[in-house]
């Protein structure tokens, strides 16, 4: 599925509106809009995850990116594309990518 290359500066969400922000560099040395772009080993961390504290469900602390384009990688890993797939832990829950993204580079 096509989409806009995800970079360092963008906004990202988990599902319950828990502001998510890289837990290490981005692991490449590519930029878009001048900033690194994300590739899927990179791993995130969520804070201000409103849902509730239940064991083993609850709330969001970090996430990671399933999947990301086929045809395009930066160090030899795929990048994450606007519409990649994602998953928060231990939610399950999916990352939503905001307004706040790069519109000048695609990938499929």
């Amino acid at each position: 599925m096509p989409g806009y290359l995800l970079h360092a500066g963008a906004t990202v969400a988990c599902a319950h509106t828990g502001e998510v922000t890289p837990a290490t560099p981005p692991g490449t040395r590519v930029k878009v809009g001048g900033f690194l772009v994300t590739v899927a080993t990179d791993k995130y961390t969520v804070v201000g995850c409103p849902l509730p504290a239940q064991p083993g469900t609850g709330p969001c602390v970090s996430a990671q990116w399933a999947g990301g384009a086929t045809r395009v990688r930066a160090g030899g890993v795929p990048v994450v594309l606007s519409g990649s797939l994602s998953v928060c832990t231990p939610t399950g829950t999916p990352l939503t990518v905001q307004v706040t993204v790069q519109r000048r580079v695609r990938g499929v």
